[in-house]
Order: structure tokens, then sequence, then C-alpha cells
């Protein structure tokens, strides 16, 4: 029985990353073997087991043949005889098929450490194209590591799995899973940019996919096209760190102007209330979490009242707060802000232009939630109760604008 180190820990130590977790492959044991050395059994489809000091992941070394179409049907084979070359084998690319022995020394049966000095994402071998989920993972790879870039036949073969419909068989929270955590990088219009390369960008995302091509007004956006803006904006809210959400609220923003008739370029009148009505369709179609979901649609809909709020009338600011529910929630407001101010930064030369409307909205706020509303509405009785409020709130943001 020997153990070997797997994967992502020794790729990350050969970038000079640090590891988070370390994953273990085992060649020559059985089942019995591991339980009866104290190891915890915990893989459902194939043997994978925990450290009993470490806890710690190693599994048993396997053989997987295609059974079914899709990411699910496979067939598992961990046996004693497996060897580590055939475990790595079944991986996905060859950064990720490497081991370190228990002396340090690196097993490279297919070529990962050139892959890795050549910053390449390059597949093991032809069994890469018989799980989709592949495609999403070296997607996210790319947001992850800045400067590489996908071999030439690793990108043909994945555009063979998209014309072949291979992603059409990708459950939605499989897709969200991978997608979001690749939101989370550090540069997430890498992973949009692999997906549009090999096709999948129009299949798993239609809205985001048409954005490309379509013109904006030059005046207000040097970068013009409409995918390539969304794409900046994303990686702005990467760069500040900001929350899941206002990632995805930052990649969703402008889906309304994809479906703008061409005649009307580049003005994008009205395309607000379309965004809204995108963003709920993709929500629901990739079963997106509510947290990420409520707050793009806030964003959709109001980013142009937004940038425009210190000319917005008191009644409209009120109008704005109480749509995004901010007297309840303005620690969620503040994410709204955030994705809007990115949407204001991701265009060439906006970087330290000035945006005063986040720090106007706050202001204007903290106004607005210091009328006493129950007051206002014991004062005004039942039937006017709401109304009095929304009056209340709005002459206090008439007298705060006249100092």
């Amino acid at each position: 029985m020997k153990t070997y180190i797997v994967g992502g820990a020794v790729r990350d130590r050969l970038l000079g990353l640090p590891v988070a977790d370390r994953d273990h492959v085992v060649v020559g044991a059985t089942p019995d073997e591991m339980i009866a050395l104290g190891y915890q059994p915990v893989g459902r489809d194939f043997p994978v087991f925990l450290h009993p000091a470490t806890h710690e992941e190693y599994a048993l070394a396997r053989t997987e043949r295609k059974s079914g179409r899709g990411y699910t049907g496979f067939v598992v084979h961990a046996a004693p005889e497996v060897t580590l070359e055939e475990d790595l084998l079944r991986r996905d690319l060859t950064i990720n098929a490497m081991a370190e022995d228990a002396d340090g020394h690196l097993i490279d049966p297919y070529g990962g450490r050139h892959d890795l000095d050549a910053r390449l994402f390059r597949h093991v071998s032809a069994a890469f194209a018989e799980d989709p989920v592949r495609i999403l993972r070296v997607a996210r790879f790319a947001a992850r590591y800045a400067g590489f870039g996908v071999a030439p036949e690793t990108l043909a073969l994945m555009r063979q799995m998209v014309e072949a419909g291979e992603v059409d068989a990708l459950v939605p929270e499989r897709v969200w899973q991978e997608v979001s955590r690749g939101l989370m990088e550090n540069q997430p219009s890498r992973l949009f940019g692999v997906l549009r390369a090999c096709g999948a960008l129009a299949r798993l995302f239609p809205e985001i996919d048409r954005l490309f091509g379509v013109p904006q007004p030059p005046e207000h956006h040097p970068e013009i096209d409409t995918g390539v803006h969304v794409m900046q904006v994303v990686d702005w809210a990467a760069q500040q760190g900001y929350a899941l959400p206002v990632r995805f609220a930052a990649l969703t923003h402008d889906l309304g102007k994809g479906v703008t008739p061409p005649q009307f370029w580049p003005r994008h009148h009205g395309h607000e209330a379309k965004s809204v009505e995108l963003v709920r369709a993709l929500c629901e179609r990739l079963r997106v979490p509510a947290e990420c979901r409520d707050l793009a649609l806030i964003v959709a809909r109001d980013h142009g009242n937004i940038h425009r709020a210190p000319e917005l009338r008191p009644s409209t600011l009120v109008e704005l707060f109480e749509r995004a529910d901010a007297f309840r929630r303005p620690e969620r407001f503040e994410q709204v802000l955030q994705a809007c101010e990115c949407d204001f930064r991701g265009r060439p030369g906006y970087e330290e232009k000035s945006y005063p409307a986040p720090d106007y909205l706050r202001a204007a706020l903290a106004v607005a939630r210091a009328v006493d509303a129950g007051a206002a509405a014991r004062q005004a009785g039942p039937a006017r109760a709401r109304s009095a409020v929304f009056e209340a709130r709005a002459r206090a943001l008439a007298a705060w604008r006249m100092h």
C-alpha cells in the first residue's frame, strides 16, 4: 500500500501558491484494509476515506469508464491492481494529473510540469470529452490563473463537445456551482471568455452571449461593446473583493441591451425593464440562490436611477428606497450601491472619475430613515398611514436638499 498527494495540492505548490486542501490517492489497498487502519469511509460513488488523525481525504486508485450521457454516466473501477498512472490518466488537465510520493518526489507521467511552465490548460486524454463539467472547470481555472491559456487541441475538443450537445445535459445546479465559484476568482471575465471561445456561452448563458457586438453610446461607453463593458464591470467587482451577489448583479445588470432591436442602436431606451425579465428567467433556469437573484433584480431595474440620484426628486428617492427595501435592509442597499459603482467604473478612463451617487444616496437614506415613521402613521390613522410615512420622508429629503 502506497499513498500519494495528487491534483491541486501538487499544482499549487509548484506554482508557489498556498495549498488549502490536500487530496491523496492510495494504491494497492482494499476498502477493508483501509477500515482496519482506522480510516473512515465517506465515499458514496467510489471508495473515499478520511484519515483518522488529519481528516484529509484518501481515495483508492480508480479508473472510470463512460456509460451514459452527461457527467453522471460513469462506471467506476477501484481495485488494488489499479496503478497511480491509471488513476492520473482519468483526470481532466495535465496540470492536475501530477502526484508526489511520501519523499516529496514529483510523479508526472503526462507532462503537467511542462504545461505549468508554458501556462497551458491541456487535457490529459480523449476521456476529457466524457465529462462536460470539465468545460466549466477549465473556464473557472482561466479566471483563477492569470496568464494561462487553453491549448489549441483542448479548445478544439471543447468545441466538439459543445457541438455534440454535451453541455446541454448539465443540470442547472452544477452549472451554477461552477460559474458562481468562477465569479469569485480574480478575473471572472476570463471564465466567460473561455466559454465563449468554445461555444458553450451561447448554450448555457445566451443572455450574456448576445451582449457581445451590441454597441452603446460612445459618449458614455468608450469600450462601446456591451459584452466588453459587462466583463469589465464584473472584473472591477472582483478587484474590490465584493461578495458573490454583487458580482452576479454586475454580470447581469445590462442583459436587456442584448434584445434591443438593431435599428435603435446604440441607444437602449427601456433596457432596464427588459433586463429584469431576463434576470428573472436566468435565475429560475439556473436555480440561482435568492440573495443573488434579489440583488440582481434591484440593480437591473434601478441602476440608471442610482447613477443620476442627485437629480432625482425627493419623492422619487423615497420610491427608489422602497423598491429596494432599503429602509428594512440598509446592508443590502449598500451592496446595490457597490454593484452600481462597478457599472460606472467598468469602462476605460472611469476608474478615477468622480461618482457622487453612492455617497449622496447613503446620506439621503440616513435622512429618510431618521423620520419617525411610527409617529407619522399614528397621526394619520390606519387609512392614510402608508402615504403619511411616504410624505414625511419626502419632506425630510426636500428640507435636507435645501441645505
